[in-house]
């Protein structure tokens, strides 16, 4: 220890300044400092499972409650859900909410997927990456594989995996991989990534239930698993719409604003006021609105006229998640002075995917 280091409360009452020399040697580590300032170590967005944008709960295979977490089924039944822990828990430290796969029928390649944009995973080509989360339930009868693999759209690494069988009580996991060669493989394609995945493997064919319990789920460069990072809920929601991310307008709001009237006079352009929030998204998203139907829209005219769509298309997407779109109108067409465009429901909801 350096003889003139200084404890904390020394520092506090008489010092206004931190120097090197008042910090005892090797008194600052990578771990002890895990998290400060964001470290951005973990490339698992969402690993500790708070961001549930599109709901918090699907039976349907792939995205659809927790954020970058994917169902898969491959011919299973299965229920995956955002869960709460009691507050004051100790299990597993720090965390109030848990990812839950319930396969009540299973079948191979069922499970939990999550995938790596490539650009957030080069650090780790040729070395050793390191995966740590807490889990409890029940493992399929040959076990629940974890690993890590490269895809980039076409063409798959081999695997780097183990098995697991799980307990009824939150257990901490570690294991640490050689990442796969990334030979044959195009990490530039716009939809490459490394896959991480919980599954029955794809060499059981069993039907039997089991249970995925997932909690503080980090990936990271190197040998060692570090404490959890924990992000600020707002941090990981700004992450998680790069992949995903809706926009809510109110009752009888304006959405849209015209830009002109063209050929045919059936479309009409017009731009989403807001945009996609979190800005720029990872590719051109694909526009949807599940809880509303075109007909659920208007555009009025500077006279107080209405015209209900026909429909409302992605037309354009550009920086800063500026969405442009394509009123349509069947019948007689718009006007040049159709200016906006109403919902005139019980509010609407947009929807933007650009996942992997």
């Amino acid at each position: 220890m350096a003889s003139n280091s200084k404890n904390l409360a020394e520092l506090l009452n008489n010092d206004a300044t931190l120097t090197t020399a008042d910090i005892a040697d090797g008194a600052i580590t990578l771990a002890k400092t895990s998290g400060i300032g964001g470290g951005g170590k973990n490339l698992i967005i969402n690993g500790d499972m708070r961001i549930a944008q599109r709901g918090t709960s699907q039976t349907a295979a792939g995205y659809g409650s927790l954020d970058r977490f994917e169902l898969s089924l491959s011919g299973a039944t299965a229920t995956m859900s955002q869960e709460s822990f009691t507050i004051g828990q100790t299990d597993v430290p720090g965390s109030q909410k848990y990812l839950k796969l319930a396969v009540s029928t299973g079948n191979n390649n069922s499970g939990i997927y999550y995938k790596v944009e490539a650009r957030d995973a080069v650090s780790l080509i040729g070395g050793k990456a390191t995966i740590s989360y807490y889990a409890k339930g029940t493992s399929p009868a040959a076990g629940l594989e974890v690993a890590i693999g490269w895809y980039d759209g076409s063409t798959a690494s081999p695997l780097a995996s183990t098995s697991v069988t799980l307990t009824s009580s939150w257990v901490k996991y570690t294991h640490t991989f050689d990442v796969p060669s990334i030979s044959g493989i195009t990490l530039t394609n716009t939809n490459a990534y490394l896959e991480v995945h919980w599954i029955q493997s794809n060499s059981d064919t069993g039907t039997g239930a089991y249970e995925v319990n997932l909690a503080q789920v980090q990936l990271e460069e190197g040998e060692t698993a570090t404490p959890f990072e924990f992000r600020s809920e707002g941090q990981d929601l700004a992450l998680c719409q790069r992949y995903f991310s809706k926009v809510g307008f109110p009752s009888y709001s304006t959405l849209c604003v015209g830009q002109y009237t063209y050929n045919p006079s059936t479309n009409m352009g017009v731009t989403l006021l807001g945009g996609t929030p979190g800005g720029q998204m990872r590719v051109s998203p694909n526009m949807t609105f599940p809880d509303n139907s075109a007909g659920d829209f208007h555009a009025k005219d500077t006279g107080g006229g209405s015209k209900t769509l026909s429909g409302l298309t992605l037309r354009g997407y550009s920086g800063g998640g500026v969405v442009q779109c394509t009123a349509q109108k069947t019948g007689s067409g718009f006007g040049s002075d159709d200016v906006i465009i109403n919902v005139d429901v019980e509010g609407a909801s947009f929807h933007f995917d650009a996942e992997l």
